[in-house]
């Protein structure tokens, strides 16, 4: 089977500044994938590009084997791409019951998208009629989270999901993202920290200046090897 979600020799940038210089990123049904690097490498780039959110100047984007390089948005929405930027993105003066309501779209019933984020964070539940800006700010990772879960994505693409957020909390996040792979999705994570996502991932990649300067397993050779390709960026 091929990836359900694949970078090749992607190119892309900002107003004639090259961000992104040939990167290669294949993720497959049932894995979790870390997108490491400094800040500024281009990781950022690389989910928007891969959620269409951002064209490429070059190379091919491509979901399940088929060519899509220079999809839309919403088009990549509607093939099951679902992308959750950093910044948590829930609606603060909406409780989490009415921001869980908003993916109705989706063409669930109230009662089925609260069935699904409360069988999977029971604090959503108890923080039901909440405000969401009231939230902790890892409630409202959890809340976001589980919007985006709602669409029954492919392809999961996270961003910087344990920014601000105290190492427990971005455990038992980290703990969910494993269980959605497990259920058959992609999942393509960034992070700035590594120890953050290296335990659960299943295949690690670096990028530096954009360039994918590490691609393989994310074991210790890899813990061993970061701090040279981190600061190694500022050479």
């Amino acid at each position: 089977m091929p990836p359900l979600l694949e970078l090749r020799d992607v190119r892309a940038g900002y107003g004639g500044i090259t961000a992104l210089h040939g990167v290669d990123i294949s993720v497959g049904a049932g894995q979790v994938v870390a997108l490491l690097g400094p800040n500024g490498a281009g990781k950022t780039t690389t989910q928007k590009v891969a959620a269409g959110v951002h064209p490429a100047d070059a190379g091919r984007l491509l979901y399940g084997g088929r060519d899509v390089t220079g999809i839309a948005s919403r088009d990549a929405a509607s093939a099951g791409i679902c992308l959750i930027p950093e910044g948590r993105g829930v609606f603060p003066n909406l409780t989490v019951r009415e921001n869980l309501w908003m993916m109705t779209f989706t063409g669930k019933s109230r009662e089925e998208v609260e069935e699904l984020a409360f069988s999977r964070f029971q604090i959503l539940k108890e923080r039901a009629s909440q405000t969401a800006g009231t939230l902790s700010g890892g409630e409202q990772q959890m809340l976001a989270l589980t919007r985006g879960l709602v669409t029954d994505p492919a392809v999961l693409l996270l961003d910087e999901l344990s920014m601000g957020l105290a190492p427990l909390v971005v455990e038992k996040l980290y703990e969910q993202v494993a269980q959605i792979a497990r259920d058959g999705v992609a999942v393509l994570v960034v992070e700035q920290f590594a120890s953050a996502v290296l335990d659960m991932a299943d295949h690690a990649a670096v990028l530096v200046r954009g360039r994918v300067e590490y691609d393989g397993p994310p074991g210790r050779s890899l813990r061993n090897e970061l701090a040279n390709l981190y600061l190694g960026s500022a050479t």
